[in-house]
């Protein structure tokens, strides 16, 4: 077995990473360590996260820098402040017993005069998030000239955050000749571009299949109708009283939603979002860590970068439209040769789906049956007798109490407290989930069914939706349930009087939503007005973010074309500019005409009163 003593490390290095309890590389650092120390040219490092690539670059990184030069020698670039903390603070552990080396982290979220400071003495390894390290070269306080070292960490997510120009603007100050190590856990056309661009002579390792989820995860589903999802997710939560995980929803909007009716009910949850002040984000993401939270609710964006241990479970409330998405989700559980799952709650009209993404990870999902009430009870009773039989019995503190204890039981037998403690837990989960309904779908659901879920659930469904929402209740967007193919027709109050073209019209949408997998279609601007088509199951995704913005752009629906009507629209001013029209015109839906707020079922099963929570006493 390859020892860290054999891959030509520095001494200094070697005894720090042993006080640390580094014992065996990982493969990924097996094989990368070596490439740069003994090696001269560019690498492409693909490998899942959490599988040990920071220690892959920065501990020959450590040893391939020249402590007695103050200057910038090697660059780090990783897509967000959280994962830049964490690779420095790795970093400064690695070479803590190293005289003379510097590490500094740069970020947005905190004051750039701090920054500054620390940059008076130039470090040798610098760790940047894009947007500050532009912000910092413009304002002339940081010089990439002695660059010798390019790393690009999770560079298809800076990809997906849209860093692109940015990557493509700091490798153009950086010297041509430096080498440029780029580690990714996916590789998608615009990371092999770059890779084309500006590497050279560029070696590839591959940690496991390219594109392929994690191996030591378990990929299963389960399948329910759509306004079920929030019933199953809770059943799902229940059947795993040790779950520690994230639940992965498509927008902010939802994963508030779902992170208030999960801490309503009692559970050990909070939301991660893009509309948290950068104090709000890290007070939620320390309780995390420290494990005071058994469930975060996330968006894929807000989560980036989050860097956490020992997750059991990934739960996707809501597929991702991008496999490669997929990939990610799944790979933040089942590191560092620990096992873990990827649940996905899907709608029948995704199985297909599902077996795309299979292939392409070339993984076999598993569907599995939504616990009843009797399960869940079960698991739940089983967890409290283990808990208390492991329980640390602190007899100092408690033996002052145990005579009036034992005197008030002593009429009852063993096996009569026994029955009796059994009843006292037993008899709360039987309350709550007795009558509960079967959630699961049929294996080969009757035609129509799911037309009877979308007439049952009015009170969920996005006011006056165009036909092709007809047969999917809820929201179209969060089901997945809508046919890929059906696009609508939304209306953006700026045309070419405010100087708008395609490419600030699609800035604006990506910026406001700050989702790039969102599908434009066609795009045509008028003098007052913009018009673009978005999937159905994206279209309220889109109007939910420009209703919350709060800026002065206003979507709207045209609600006068048919779906299925191929000719490509044409706008009709007397006919657009209507709105009271019983057809024609738009509906807006901006800061001044904000629709309604859904009224959402908030998932007691069964008879159940949701003031009936039996998990409300659970300790963690």
């Amino acid at each position: 077995m390859t020892k860290f003593e054999d891959l030509g490390l520095r001494p200094e290095i070697l005894t720090a990473i042993a006080e640390l309890g580094y014992e065996a590389p990982m493969p990924v650092q097996e094989q990368v360590i070596p490439f740069m120390l003994e090696q001269s040219g560019d690498l492409v490092a693909l490998a899942q996260t959490g599988t040990g690539k920071t220690a892959a670059f920065g501990l020959p990184l450590l040893t391939l820098i020249k402590p007695e030069e103050k200057k910038i020698q090697a660059l780090i670039l990783s897509p967000t402040r959280e994962l830049c903390i964490q690779i420095a603070k790795d970093l400064k552990n690695y070479s803590r017993l190293q005289k003379g080396v510097k590490v500094v982290p740069v970020y947005g979220g905190e004051s750039i005069m701090v920054q500054f400071r620390q940059l008076d003495i130039a470090p040798q390894i610098l760790v940047a998030t894009p947007g500050r390290l532009i912000d910092l070269i413009e304002r002339g306080k940081v010089k990439l000239a002695d660059v010798r070292y390019l790393v690009l960490d999770e560079a298809d997510e800076m990809l997906n955050m849209g860093f692109q120009e940015d990557i493509e603007k700091i490798l153009q100050e950086t010297p041509a000749e430096r080498r440029t190590l780029l580690f990714s856990a996916t590789m998608p056309a615009e990371i092999a571009r770059i890779s084309k661009k500006y590497m050279h002579d560029s070696t590839e390792i591959s940690v496991g299949t390219r594109n392929a989820g994690a191996e030591n995860v378990d990929h299963v589903y389960y399948m329910v109708q759509a306004r079920q999802r929030y019933l199953a997710l809770k059943r799902i939560v229940d059947m795993n009283p040790d779950i520690y995980g994230i639940v992965f929803c498509r927008t902010r909007q939802e994963t508030k939603e779902v992170a208030e009716k999960l801490m309503g009910d009692g559970y050990n949850a909070d939301a991660l979002h893009g509309d948290l002040s950068q104090a709000q984000r890290d007070t939620v993401m320390s309780k995390f860590r420290l494990r005071h939270l058994q469930l975060l609710v996330a968006t894929d964006v807000a989560a980036r970068g989050l860097d956490v241990s020992d997750l059991t479970h990934v739960i996707n409330y809501n597929l991702p439209d991008d496999v490669e998405i997929y990939t990610h989700r799944s790979g933040r559980t089942g590191r560092a040769n620990k096992s873990g799952v990827s649940v996905s709650i899907i709608h029948s009209r995704e199985r297909n789906r599902i077996r795309d993404i299979e292939r392409m990870i070339k993984k076999t999902f598993r569907q599995e049956t939504i616990p009843n009430g009797i399960d869940i009870c079960k698991r739940q009773l089983f967890h409290l007798i283990e808990r208390m039989e492991t329980v640390d019995v602190n007899s100092g503190e408690i033996d002052p109490f145990m005579p009036h204890v034992v005197s008030k039981l002593e009429y009852l037998s063993k096996d009569e407290i026994i029955r009796r403690f059994v009843s006292l837990e037993f008899n709360r989960f039987l309350d709550y989930y007795k009558n509960a309904e079967d959630l699961n779908l049929p294996e080969h659901p009757t035609r129509g069914g799911d037309r009877r879920e979308g007439r049952s659930d009015r009170s969920d469904r996005p006011e006056r939706a165009g036909r092709g929402d007809r047969d999917g209740g809820g929201d179209r967007r969060r089901d997945g349930g809508s046919k890929r193919g059906q696009r609508v027709r939304l209306k953006l109050n700026i045309g070419t009087r405010e100087n708008a073209n395609t490419r600030s019209v699609l800035s604006s949408i990506n910026e406001v939503t700050n989702d790039k997998s969102i599908s434009i279609g066609d795009i045509e601007i008028t003098q007052k007005f913009t018009f673009f088509d978005v999937f159905a199951d994206q279209a309220d995704q889109v109007l939910h973010a420009f209703a919350n913005n709060g800026g002065p752009l206003e979507v709207g629906i045209v609600e006068n074309r048919d779906r299925d009507d191929k000719r490509p629209f044409r706008a009709d001013k007397k006919q657009g500019d209507r709105r009271d029209s019983r057809r024609g015109g738009d509906r807006p839906y901006g800061r001044n005409n904000e629709r309604p707020a859904r009224r959402r079922d908030d998932g007691g099963s069964g008879s159940a009163s949701n003031s009936e929570k039996p998990w409300r006493k659970k300790r963690y």
